[in-house]
Order: structure tokens, then sequence, then C-alpha cells
């Protein structure tokens, strides 16, 4: 079986190529944080079938039901910004474009063609059915793009991206990685003072306090989403980074 290895500079070579696609600078408001995986990404808990319009419980770390495993075709998409009323608009909060890379541990390669799912809360930190869900594959630079918001915090968890990578570009293949990714204490501590995310009445998380970022970000892997906002002052969307480190032998049990 082949090992892990330490991807560092493929990744950030990877990411600098990403920011300069895009024509980035450093903004105001973008951390010193660099999402760079050099081992497998741990597995996070997710939500159970049944129950995924509720947040996902800290500590639980049995991987359950994907929400997206029974997919209907519509949701096989990178706009999730739906309303809870099923129309493609603008839901309320900051808009994100969220950058999800997808690397070969084994061999530090890109992973074009897997089928990356999502699925997050709204600004007032709940799930739902369709909206704010879905999944695309990989392009040929192992990277899956989507438009979603800024997610609110949950009753008991801090900010954060649901997350699951199925290696082969449909939804029945075998999945090799759940887990999630988190923003900075920072970022969500000036994304909550903005409405609608000062409607939301669930006590604030710091990422400290969440045992899944814990889990997220040990064995030396970083589950912290770079930001660059699109303005200076307060920006009216943002783009969000991360390199996950999948290993393709791996296969994580899901129910279906």
């Amino acid at each position: 079986m082949l090992l892990p290895r330490d991807c560092s500079s493929q990744v950030a070579s990877s990411s600098l190529a990403r920011r300069e696609r895009r024509g980035h600078e450093k903004r105001t408001f973008e951390t010193d944080v660099h999402a760079l995986t050099c081992v497998v990404a741990p597995e996070v808990a997710l939500g159970a079938a049944e129950d995924y319009t509720k947040p996902v419980r800290n500590g639980q770390l049995k991987v359950l039901a994907s929400p997206l495993n029974c997919l209907c075709s519509k949701l096989l998409r990178q706009n999730l910004r739906e309303d809870q009323r099923g129309s493609l608009t603008r839901p309320s909060g900051l808009q994100v474009t969220l950058d999800i890379g997808v690397v070969d541990v084994t061999t530090c390669e890109p992973m074009p063609n897997v089928m990356v799912e999502v699925w997050s809360p709204n600004a007032l930190g709940t799930y739902g059915s369709t909206f704010l869900r879905g999944a695309f594959t990989s392009a040929t630079n192992g990277v899956a793009e989507f438009q979603t918001i800024y997610p609110g915090r949950t009753s008991n968890g801090a900010n954060h991206i649901n997350l699951m990578i199925h290696t082969s570009d449909s939804m029945f293949g075998t999945v090799s990685h759940v887990g999630q990714v988190f923003f900075t204490d920072r970022w969500n501590e000036v994304v909550q003072m903005t409405s609608p995310y000062n409607q939301n009445t669930n006590p604030v998380i710091l990422n400290s306090q969440d045992l899944n970022y814990a889990t997220a970000n040990s064995e030396g892997y970083n589950a912290v989403m770079d930001i660059q906002s699109i303005h200076d002052d307060w920006p009216e969307g943002v783009i969000a980074y991360i390199t996950v480190g999948v290993n393709p032998q791996r296969k994580v049990e899901v129910p279906q």
C-alpha cells in the first residue's frame, strides 16, 4: 500500500497558481493562514441522513450517512445559492466562491474527475434539504469550485462547511474522505456582526471549543480556509481556498 508523502511544496505551488489565475492580491481582511495539506485529511463526523437538517454533534466520530446519497440531478451543480423555497437566487448572507483542491497524497498530484460533495447551514445555522447543498466533479487541475454563502454557526459547532470526496466522477463511487473545513475566529467574528448573521441565536462557539475542529486539524493537517476578500473594505464577497489531501486507496464506509 502506498503511504502518504509530504506534498506541502506541490500544494503551495497549486495554491499560488489558483490565486494568480484570479489575479488576487492580498486584501485587508486576508489572514496569514495557508491551507497546506501534508498528510491525509482526518475524517470528521457528518450528520445522519434522517437528521441532516440538524447540526452535527461535536465528538460524534462515527461516519454517518451523507445527505446527498440519493442525490437528484438538480444537485449536481456548482451554484448552491438557492433560497429555502428552491429558487436559484442569492440567499441572504456573504457570498462565497469556494475553491476546493483535491490532491493524491501518495503521488502529490492533483486528482481530476473526482466528485466533491459539499453542504452547509444558512446564516442562521439551519440546514435544509437542497439549499446550500450540491456536488461537482473536479477539473483537470484537481479543483472543484462552488458558489455558496458564508455559513452561520450551528447550535453546537463553529462556522464550517461539510465535504465528502468520492474517488470517481459518480456519487456512487468510493468515498475516500469525509470532513469539515473551517474559517478563522477572526473572520467569524467580523461576519457575525453583520446582517443576517447577527440574528443567529445560537451561542458563539470558537474553533478551540469545537471538537470537530480539533479532529480536522490533527495529524498535521490544516482545515482552516484561506480567505481573500473581493474588495478592500467590507467585502461584497470572498473566495475561500482549501486543499484536501486524499489517499485514493482509502475507503470510508458511509451507510446508504
